[in-house]
């Protein structure tokens, strides 16, 4: 789940893209990038780390140039290397340059076909590189030295029928203009915006509207599935379904976990549907334990500090910051390796003992993935003198892996996997474990958009919209992704990443 943004101005954008960076550093810590460009010259930096850590005024000096897109990568694939940050680029045609947000699903066939038909060589196990280059191979097709917006939108048709799954993208043409792309499901976010200058019009376009507000720029709207805005040089706008859509399906996940709070996406307010996320999982709670005997609600920060308030105010008891949070450490979900996620929970958070001792608490958290997590929370909870520690999550219980862009491909590794609510309780040593309906989630974000009734929920149910994904495939994944094999690829060479993508070739 990494971050986009592109944008064209009458000024230099390097510290305008370092700022917006900056401000969606939330959905990605692993690497940063820039790319500008300067009068058809072109200018990058990237590398692992935070925003803040990859960029020094001497990089930034250098970043110059009236167009420009950038980074911040959360690793789904490959291993955490600085080869593997973005943007990536390819000299033809033209010089592209892609920064992308997602996954594909048939990465394996795409990267034979690249290879055996458009004669184009892949370095990494990225499958950005490969939609970068199924882009590059369409347009090379045009054999045009200067492209029209036509064409690039009839290449870009071509993309869509050639590449399946989860994916926005912005790509810089160099010296023509921006390009943004989402899937024709709409599962991945992107939204964009304009505003008002002496010299005219200028345009950004972004994962999230709160990289716009950041910098001034007006929401125009989302970017609709399956279609593509193009912004040239001059700043004109050009837009064009470039794909026949299907049924809007935005990722769920993004409204209980990824997004800030202070985010619209797709129209909905996030902040609203983590209220009504609490509402909901409250009402659940009357239901199902009337007479409960809960002191008091304590959210696991920061994610789930919305639907816990909401919760408690809907249940009547005193809701009460029980844990501080370290702010020096990253996002522990995103973070890569069950190791580096345990090692840091305790670093993270710290108990507030008088917040707890002698009480029978709520924990909530947005979500339970792996369990190790909130097995450790709840610890340190009874450490600090609590006479019972229940749980809940604002979102139903996660048991299947996510392809579209979310780190959790093998099912091995989510507790909920195979276990009824009863085990899950018992292995993370919980007095009482609650989870959020489906249904109620939906309609937690839904009555912010009536216009959107249907969610990618796979982690949830299992149900893979782009139809192209079974148990075959799933079981290769989760060989290619999870943390063990991560960890192997991280201590590796290249050689043996490039050994997987070949694997995964053949397997095709």
């Amino acid at each position: 789940m990494c971050g986009l943004v592109g944008v064209v101005t009458s000024n230099d954008v390097g510290v305008c893209l370092y700022d917006t960076l900056t401000v969606l550093q939330h959905r990605g810590q692993d690497a940063a990038g820039i790319m500008t460009s300067d009068n058809g010259k072109l200018n990058l930096r990237k590398d692992n780390g935070l925003v803040k850590d990859v960029f020094r005024t001497r990089h930034m000096r250098s970043l110059t140039g009236q167009m420009g897109i950038g980074h911040v990568r959360y690793p789904t694939a490959g291993s955490s290397s600085p080869a593997l940050a973005q943007p990536f680029y390819v000299n033809s045609p033209y010089g592209l340059a892609l920064a992308h947000n997602g996954n594909l699903t048939n990465t394996a066939e795409l990267s034979r076909d690249l290879f055996k038909e458009d004669l184009r060589h892949i370095n990494t196990d990225s499958d950005s590189e490969v939609l970068l280059n199924v882009l590059a191979h369409e347009l090379q097709q045009k054999g045009k030295i200067e492209p029209t917006p036509e064409d690039i939108f009839s290449a870009l048709s071509r993309v869509y029928q050639r590449c399946r799954g989860g994916f926005a993208a912005i790509v810089m043409i160099t010296g023509y203009g921006i390009l943004g792309f989402r899937d024709k499901h709409g599962i991945r976010p992107l939204v964009f915006g304009s505003r008002q200058t002496e010299r005219g019009k200028e345009y950004m376009i972004a994962s999230e509207s709160v990289a716009l507000d950041s910098q001034g720029f007006t929401i125009e709207r989302d970017v609709a599935p399956g279609e593509a805005i193009y912004i040239d040089v001059k700043n004109n706008l050009f837009t064009k379904l470039c794909s026949e859509s299907d049924v809007h399906t935005p990722c769920i996940f993004e409204h209980v976990y990824f997004a800030r709070p202070d985010s619209l996406m797709d129209s909905i307010s996030v902040y609203k549907a983590r209220l009504r996320m609490g509402e909901k999982l409250a009402d659940k709670l009357n239901k199902l334990r009337p007479d409960h005997d809960i002191d008091v609600v304590i959210p696991i920060p920061d994610t789930s500090r919305t639907s816990a308030l909401e919760l408690a105010n809907r249940l009547g008891i005193k809701f009460r910051e029980g844990f501080v949070k370290n702010r020096y450490i990253g996002r522990t979900f995103i973070m890569p390796g069950q190791s580096m996620r345990k090692k840091s929970v305790r670093q993270k958070l710290n108990a507030i003992e008088l917040e707890f001792k002698g009480k029978n608490v709520l924990l909530v958290d947005d979500s339970i993935v792996r369990g190790t997590t909130c097995k450790q929370i709840i610890q340190m909870a009874r450490d600090a003198g609590a006479k019972k520690v229940y749980f809940a999550s604002a979102a139903p219980a996660i048991r299947f892996p996510n392809v579209y862009g979310i780190d959790m491909p093998a099912a091995s590794e989510l507790i909920a996997a195979g276990r009824t609510d009863n085990e899950i309780e018992e292995l993370i040593e919980a007095d009482w474990l609650i989870y959020q309906d489906l249904d109620d989630l939906i309609a937690a974000a839904s009555e912010g958009n009536p216009n959107i009734s249907q969610y990618e929920c796979s982690v949830f149910n299992g149900e893979y919209i782009t139809g192209d994904v079974d148990e075959v495939y799933l079981k290769r994944l989760e060989n290619l992704r999870n943390d063990a094999a991560k960890q192997g690829k991280k201590k590796g060479s290249n050689k043996q990443q490039t050994n997987l993508v070949a694997d995964l070739n053949t397997e095709a």
